[in-house]
């Protein structure tokens, strides 16, 4: 296992670490070292949580030893060796670290990777009761009701003791290692299972003395569970991974909506307290019941009620609002303040606990398996948010009440119902008190953090040290463009002024249909809002061409080549719509699905649509909150009103900016579901022709932002993409299976098999001659540093390419094929000519890349025309149909560049040639002129010549137009004497050194004389050291 040394820290890493992953590791050393926090973004598949993990156990270990062996705190151990008592205590005093993700499920995975490395600290991952409870009973029931029931079960004095929490502490006695290797939540779970212990509790007792915890951030957000847990704050390091959201949870867990119908239900509860207290008095006697109490509850809570509806709402839009402070004065006109806040959150509590134990206990005396919701327990914990500072934050909120219409599932259905709200927008509250803590570092990172100022402005805490990472990836790996406009011409804008014209849903669907048909397996499209994905749906439903009375819809046309799964608005039903989708990516009806999602949605957080689950991701729109929301709006009032009052020269975040970062956030994270791992590809398609503005594209995260081109044509789009895919579809290697299969398939047609593989030779190279008119000139990056590594669409590559070559080499006439077919292989890689009209602005469409026939759509700013392939050779029907590319993007004038640059390719090639076949001639000093001659009218030498014209097709095959042309030019350098032909050697074994080229560097050096041989061999040598082959 490779070992780094970062600041003096070394560090073992399971792999060899690339430099993005280096620089990682020394920024959170240099956040540890120097106690500041940092803000770290790396993209997902760049390894950061490995990285993040060996960088900061490398740190703790060097601190000190871990925590191994122990179980309980060394002050408890008193019979303990002294020197053995001494160091335990030296351990308990270093710092812990505290490690918490979204969820329970990315924190699995997390401890997936611990594993994986050769650190072993104590550590432990803290859970829910629902989550670790083992109790046959207590496990049924949820929220309050199940904590109570615990807690009841775990003292000593009751009837029906629970067993799985006495045997913890003897547990933790016999089996000190517990957390010395890696557990998780089902470790824990099948160890109480097996052994008897409770889970729950086990984690709990272990936290205590553990070198890392592994937590969900809200455990850490939400006081009141924070209070419940003892953590040795005090220089310890807090990370926050998957963090891009954790400014919204931050002000969530600050704020409260109080809606009609849960006061309602609180007032009915209190009413159900006081039935319930007086019945039990009665029965027995029991003086406890206080039914006074739970009147004066009910009593209050209908004043609240009163209250709120007597407050003047003038405008429905923008409702009431007044500062946060006015909270307290609305609460003391019902006589609740700070001195008897404290008294009536005590009598809701006694009440919540009444309701629940009525609730779970049946007719027979016997404990129901069900538990109930109780409402009034929310109550509390308003209460409980209201009094719990003193007012000092109070300047950060806002007071809301707005008029809603009733929901269809409560009582208000079909009327005007109200909601007071109490909103926080300062998320750095939560943040604060972990500094106040002593916290010594506080680590954020994500793959989508940018923009970064906004980010560290909303969360009030200095972050010296950022770093925003590329990816491992290469440029090969990743197509990513702006297009502006659609097949027919018309803008691509989704703002509120376009958005739900006729004209753009239609473009926005026939774009959909060529992206459907160009990109393989799977297909992600995002919306910016819900709103919009509704409504281009059903649009496309019912929308077909208007010429043609029988034509299929868009939505027809889009399922044709992918089966369409629709993110839903019911979380409940999300599990079965990504089941469905991984369903119907494997159904070989067509080829793959697509997925229609919307920003911020489930879709965009944290799910993997690595290989070919996601191929590509289309971001119809930038996801802009609605300005009118009330809390969009008063959130950005805030903002300009702090920001005025900043001193002069000092930066503060507005209103605007807020907004527009936020936007930009969201498309990041949407982005971010393809692209995976470092051997992933995939495309990136922004149809909105304000991505294309520099302000916008800066906010973009910084590894995407030098591979996005902003492209004038849609043509140009369907160009280069068939292009990526067609190139990542052979080579890249989730990919080869594929390739393999449709190949077979097509070897079973009926055409020949010469002629088969003819066309597809013919294809390949024809259309990157086209793809080029577009293509963008290579701009530098900030990846320079890892050119060596091999692209992952090139590393695993099938042989069918140089199959088909091989194929090919025989025939002696490919040559001539090549230059006086060419036309006729245009006219392959873009289609027959054999069509059929599709009417105005149809946006019919490319074919996918895979190996299946080519088809490709001529698209204009007026009309589109679909021409797809027919059986007759496309070549023999040229002149009949030469005029139908006159309506397409493709003008006369562009075809006959074209050809005239088709002519000139193939007079380059000819030429090429004969640079090829006489570089022996050129450079031996061992062979009479005379025999030149003889050689030259020989037999062999038209076998030399057949074997350099077939060496010649895989060169073109296997390079792309910007490499052949370096090969022109070093052949030509060659035979003008302009180069040293150890330069050219060296040149062209580097440009042959990547994997799927290997037969070609050994191929080539037939074409040298016999006394380079050796110096060709170290320069092949030294190109296949660097490549790692």
């Amino acid at each position: 296992m490779p070992t780094y040394n970062l600041r003096g820290i070394n560090v073992d890493f399971p792999y060899e670490a690339y430099d993005c992953q280096l620089v990682y590791m020394e920024k959170v050393i240099q956040a540890l070292q120097t106690k500041s926090n940092a803000l770290l973004e790396s993209p997902t598949g760049t390894g950061k949580t490995l990285c993040l993990l060996c960088a900061t156990l490398a740190w703790r270990k060097s601190l000190g030893g871990f925590s191994r062996g122990r179980s309980e705190r060394s002050s408890q151990l008193s019979s303990q060796d002294p020197d053995e008592s001494s160091r335990e205590s030296q351990s308990s005093k270093l710092p812990t670290i505290i490690y918490t993700s979204r969820t329970h499920s990315q924190l699995r995975q997390v401890i997936q990777e611990l594993k994986s490395t050769n650190y072993r600290p104590k550590m432990v991952v803290l859970g829910s009761r629902e989550q670790l409870c083992i109790h046959e009973k207590v496990r049924s029931l949820h929220g309050k009701a199940q904590t109570n029931a615990c807690h009841a079960l775990c003292k000593k004095r009751k009837k029906h003791y629970c067993a799985h929490f006495s045997r913890v502490s003897e547990f933790l006695r016999s089996n000190p290692g517990l957390g010395d290797e890696p557990v998780d939540i089902e470790d824990l779970v099948n160890i109480g299972r097996s052994c008897g212990p409770c889970p729950y509790y086990l984690s709990r007792e272990l936290h205590k003395v553990v070198d890392i915890l592994f937590t969900p951030y809200n455990y850490l957000i939400d006081r009141g569970y924070r209070k419940t847990l003892n953590i040795e704050w005090q220089n310890s390091v807090l990370i926050f991974d998957e963090a891009h959201n954790l400014e919204g949870l931050c002000a969530d867990a600050a704020s409260f909506d109080l809606p009609s119908s849960l006061l309602s239900a609180c007032i009915s509860e209190a009413k159900s307290c006081v039935d319930l207290s007086i019945s039990r008095r009665d029965k027995s006697n029991d003086k406890s019941c206080k039914p006074d109490n739970f009147a004066i509850l009910r009593a209050l809570l209908l004043k609240l009620e009163k209250r709120i509806a007597e407050v003047p709402i003038d405008s429905k839009e923008l409702g009431f609002t007044k500062p946060g402070p006015y909270i307290y004065e609305l609460l003391a006109d019902l006589n609740v303040t700070t001195k008897t806040a404290t008294m009536l959150i005590d009598i809701i509590d006694e009440a919540v606990l009444l309701l629940e134990e009525d609730a779970n206990i049946s007719d027979d005396g016997g404990q129901k398996t069900k538990g109930t919701v109780c409402r009034l327990e929310s109550m509390g914990d308003i209460f409980k948010l209201i009094f719990r500072d003193n007012y000092s934050h109070a300047n950060n909120y806002r007071v809301h009440v707005q008029e809603v219409e009733g929901s269809t599932l409560d009582a208000f259905k079909g009327k005007t119902s109200r909601i007071l709200s109490w909103w926080c927008f300062n998320p750095g509250i939560a943040m604060e008190e972990f500094s106040r803590f002593g916290v010594r570092s506080i680590v954020l990172t994500s793959g989508t953090l940018s923009p970064m100022d906004s980010f560290a402005e909303e969360l009030k805490l200095e972050f010296p040290i950022r770093l925003e990472n590329p990816h491992v990836i290469t440029e090969n790996q990743i197509w990513a463009g702006v297009v502006p406009a659609g097949p027919s011409g018309y803008a691509f804008n989704s703002s509120y002024r376009s958005r739900d014209s006729l004209e753009y849903k239609q473009e926005l669907g026939n774009a959909i249909v060529n992206f459907a048909r160009i990109v393989p397996n799977g297909l992600l499209v995002f919306f910016p809002s819900y709103y919009l994905l509704d409504q281009c749906i059903g649009c496309w439903k019912t929308m077909g061409h208007t010429n043609l009375s029988n034509s299929s819809t868009i939505w027809e046309r889009i399922c044709k080549h992918k089966l369409p799964v629709v993110e839903p608005r019911q979380s409940s039903l999300f599990p079965m719509s990504i089941e469905d989708y991984m369903t119907k990516l494997k159904d070989k009806s067509a080829s793959g699905a697509v997925f229609f999602a919307v920003c911020r949605g489930k879709v965009s957080e944290g799910l993997d649509f690595a290989d070919h689950a996601g191929r590509a991701v289309v971001i119809t729109g930038i996801p802009f909150a609605t300005r009118t929301d009330p809390k969009v709006r008063l959130k950005r009032e805030y903002l300009d009103e702090h920001a005025q009052l900043q001193q002069l020269g000092q930066k503060a975040l507005t209103g605007e900016e807020w907004y527009s970062q936020q936007a930009s956030r969201a498309v990041n994270q949407a982005v971010g579901r393809v692209i995976r791992h470092r051997h992933d590809y995939g495309a990136i398609i922004f149809c909105d022709e304000r991505f294309s503005n520099s302000n916008r594209q800066s906010q973009m995260s910084l590894w995407m932002q030098p591979h996005v081109k902003c492209y004038s044509k849609f043509g140009d789009v369907v160009f280069t993409l068939t292009r990526f895919f067609r190139d990542g579809g052979i080579c890249g290697p989730t990919k080869l299976e594929l390739t393999r299969n449709s190949c077979q398939g097509n070897v079973e047609s009926s055409q020949p098999l010469d002629k088969l593989h003819s066309d597809k030779l013919l294809t390949t190279d024809t259309s990157c001659t086209v793809v080029s008119v577009s293509s963008p000139k290579k701009r530098g990056t900030s990846l320079s540093h890892l050119t060596e590594v091999v692209p992952a669409n090139r590393s695993s590559l099938t042989s069918h390419k140089l199959n088909i070559g091989l194929k090919l080499s025989s025939n002696a006439n490919l040559l001539s094929h090549l230059s006086t077919n060419m036309q006729c292989s245009f006219k392959d890689a873009v289609g027959s000519t054999n069509y059929d009209l599709s009417g105005t602005k149809s946006g019919q469409c490319i074919a996918p890349c895979s190996l299946k026939k080519p088809r490709l759509v001529i698209t204009g700013h007026e009309q589109t025309e679909s021409f797809e392939k027919s059986d007759e050779p496309s070549c023999s029907r040229e002149n009949s149909h030469a005029t139908s590319y006159s309506t397409g993007f493709l003008k006369n004038e562009k075809l006959q560049w074209f050809n005239d640059r088709s002519k000139q390719n193939a007079q380059d090639s000819r030429r090429l040639l004969e640079s090829e076949v006489k570089v022996k001639i050129m450079t031996s000093t061992s062979i009479d002129p005379k025999d030149k001659e003889k050689n030259s009218a020989s037999t062999a030498s038209n076998d030399e010549e057949r074997k350099g014209s077939a060496f010649l097709i895989q060169v073109q095959e296997k390079l792309t137009d910007a490499e052949y042309k370096e090969f022109v030019s070093f052949m030509k350098a060659l035979k003008s004497k302009a180069m040293k032909i150890g330069h050219v050697l060296e040149s062209i074994a580097r440009l042959f050194s990547l994997p799927d080229r290997l037969p070609l560097l050994h191929g080539f050096k037939d074409y040298i004389p016999a006394k380079y041989h050796s110096m060709y061999d170290h320069h092949v040598q030294a190109n296949q050291n660097v490549a790692g082959l």
